[in-house]
């Protein structure tokens, strides 16, 4: 048996996910949390197999939580699961050390492929992402600029560009508002603009949040 716990701030996404798994005979749901917070309490109580993680959730990120993971030495396996399209933060959700990706929008069908796949310790890849990875290894340069950016940097330039004010961004990332100003310059500087509207509109050209 397969134990999986899910970590994921909506409460109904962590209930859809949990329903779906829970139909998978040899999956077993034993624990749901939705900050980095819970996520340790639970890790510290409970052992399990298999990590259901989200992407974006508020104070560390997933992109964090999988570093302090590998930092840490842990065995357990991440599956990420993202509303975010897969060019976006699939590559960088892989080499943060996650054995997969899935889009939440996808059939649910292949989010229990994967968590079989990934607790088999295999990775678990879309075609569109093997295609993604294949490119990365022979291009010659970065295609998209945003792909220079720390993890940090694009997740403040994507929160900037869906509106949120420094001091908002400090209290969601538990950062000081001059660490987050930081960020800010260097997403600027690295991009090439010169204000936060250029950075919307950056960031909406380039798929990273929605109109």
């Amino acid at each position: 048996m397969t134990r999986v716990i899910i970590c994921d701030d909506h409460a109904l996404i962590r209930r859809g996910i949990r329903d779906t798994l829970s139909d998978a005979p040899d999956l077993d749901v034993v624990g749901e949390a939705g900050d980095y917070g819970e996520l340790r309490t639970l890790l510290r109580k409970d052992s399990c197999d298999v990590l259901v993680l989200d992407i974006n959730m508020p104070g560390r990120s997933g992109l964090d939580v999988l570093h302090v993971l590998k930092d840490e030495g842990s065995t357990v396996k991440v599956l990420v699961v993202s509303m975010y399209p897969e060019d976006q933060y699939a590559i960088r959700a892989l080499k943060a050390g996650a054995y997969g990706y899935v889009n939440k929008g996808g059939d649910p069908a292949v989010l229990v492929q994967a968590v079989r796949t990934v607790a088999q310790g295999r990775k678990y890849v879309t075609p569109e992402i093997a295609q993604m990875l294949v490119e990365s290894l022979t291009a010659p340069e970065v295609a998209n600029a945003h792909e220079r950016l720390s993890d940090r940097e694009l997740q403040t330039l994507v929160m900037i560009a869906s509106g949120k004010r420094l001091a908002d961004i400090a209290n969601e990332l538990t950062l000081s508002p001059k660490t987050v100003s930081v960020y800010r310059a260097r997403v600027l500087e690295k991009l090439g603009l010169s204000n936060n509207s250029e950075m919307t509109v950056y960031a909406i050209r380039n798929g990273l949040v929605g109109e």
